[in-house]
């Protein structure tokens, strides 16, 4: 099995298609097309891309182009990135090297690996969504801005309790000042010119779409944040559209979930004219929809679910004329296991149904499974600098929900789609 798959990313190497060719992916009613035919693609979140293709700490490119052809010879053709880190580096619990160490200052070495990405990226023919922030803690975010206009230090999950850390960032939602801090990254980045191609950002049809973060969430108590909240959302989008007129624009929420599921402010976050098509995530474990001790045994409830809560945005997105895409979706490997070595019966079994499911349906344009580890191993539970690069992130167990390139059971079923 791994010798059929050598060959068959060496032939991806040579084979790859050519970057000249501009054709930009747009959405039509609830589909999204690309040069007048549907695009319905596997994807996968490979977040840390941008670190990888950098030059400097972190970075690995010999790493990032074998990770682009063993994607790309499986029909992985869509990646889902953080353009960067924000904050100071050095910090529990959060990704490093950081892009935006203070506002305005931009660690160069990462604006290369992402240009670099990108370019590797168009020389296989393969597409990006780009995400502009975090509610999370993992990559600064929300609690980033906010210490940056004085609201102090953001208590972290894994030490301070969730709680509080939701208390904190809660605050973002209704910050104006932080909001304008965000909007100059944003013009920031939007604007680049990627200086491996010479091609600004906003002609560069190797980037499928902006996204405004990941899991963007009100936060608050009650419905006190879901104006301010939806303010936010519509003048970013409003914003982005202003910079580039060729490239998508996602919110990169949960869905439901995201929204204290409240389906109204769900709605009216996707009616937005700006936005182009609607994202959902899905997260069994997470969600009480699988027990983490019993994996394998709740795997069926978790795929009943999941269609369940894909239909039920699948039924406003046909209001809405808009497609959706399932984003994130992990389910860990058998018995929680964070060893590479653990099987993952329950993990193909329930790919395999997501992965039908958007097969099937018309709406579901895609999906992007969370996520990618590719060739290496974790060498220790929780992260340190120096580590590779994983799917999960500084804060979680490494292995736990990743993909890595000698799981073939999981290959089989990414490739056979």
């Amino acid at each position: 099995m791994l010798w059929c798959l050598t060959a068959l990313v060496m032939m991806g190497a040579c084979t790859a298609g050519s970057a000249d060719k501009v054709a930009f992916v747009q959405h039509k009613g609830t589909k999204l097309v690309i040069d007048g035919k549907d695009y319905k693609f596997v994807g996968t979140n490979f977040w840390y891309g941008a670190i990888l293709g950098s030059e400097g700490q972190g970075g690995d490119r010999k790493r990032l182009c074998q990770e682009l052809d063993s994607l790309h010879a499986l029909g992985v053709n869509n990646l889902r990135v953080l353009v960067g880190s924000d904050g100071a580096r050095g910090e529990q619990d959060k990704v490093e090297p950081t892009l935006q160490e203070a506002p305005g200052q931009y660690n160069d070495t990462i604006l290369a690996g992402l240009d670099f990405l990108l370019s590797e990226m168009g020389k296989r023919d393969m597409k990006a969504v780009l995400y502009l922030n975090n509610s999370w803690e993992w990559s600064g975010g929300f609690g980033y801005y906010l210490e940056q206009v004085g609201k102090g230090k953001t208590p972290l999950p894994n030490s301070a309790g969730y709680d509080a850390y939701v208390n904190h960032v809660a605050q973002f939602a209704a910050n104006d000042s932080a909001h304008r801090l965000f909007y100059d990254y944003v013009r920031f980045i939007v604007g680049r010119t990627n200086r491996y191609t010479n091609r600004a950002y906003v002609d560069d049809p190797a980037i499928m779409a902006w996204q405004i973060g990941n899991e963007p969430r009100p936060f608050g108590k009650g419905k006190e944040n879901f104006e301010p909240f939806v303010k936010w959302l519509s003048e970013t989008s409003a914003l982005i559209r202003s910079l580039d007129k060729n490239h998508m624009i996602s919110v990169g929420g949960e869905g439901f979930v995201g929204c204290d599921g409240d389906t109204t402010l769900f709605r009216k976050i996707s009616a937005d004219p700006n936005i182009d098509y609607i994202t959902i995530h899905m997260w069994p474990t997470h969600w009480g929809w699988a027990r983490k001790d019993s994996c394998e045994a709740d795997v069926e409830n978790a795929c009943v679910e999941s269609r369940k809560y894909a239909m039920a945005h699948v039924a406003i997105a046909k209001e809405l004329q808009k497609p959706v895409v399932i984003e994130e979706f992990g389910y860990p490997r058998d018995g929680f296991s964070f060893s590479p070595e653990a099987t993952t019966a329950a993990r193909d079994r329930y790919y395999a149904y997501v992965l039908d499911m958007v097969a099937n349906e018309p709406v579901l344009a895609g999906c992007n499974f969370w996520a990618w580890g590719g060739l290496p191993h974790p060498l220790h539970e929780r992260w340190q600098p120096g580590d590779p690069y994983l799917g999960d992130p500084a804060q979680e167990p490494q292995g736990l929900f990743c993909v890595f390139l000698s799981d073939t059971s999981t290959v089989r079923i990414l490739r056979s789609h």
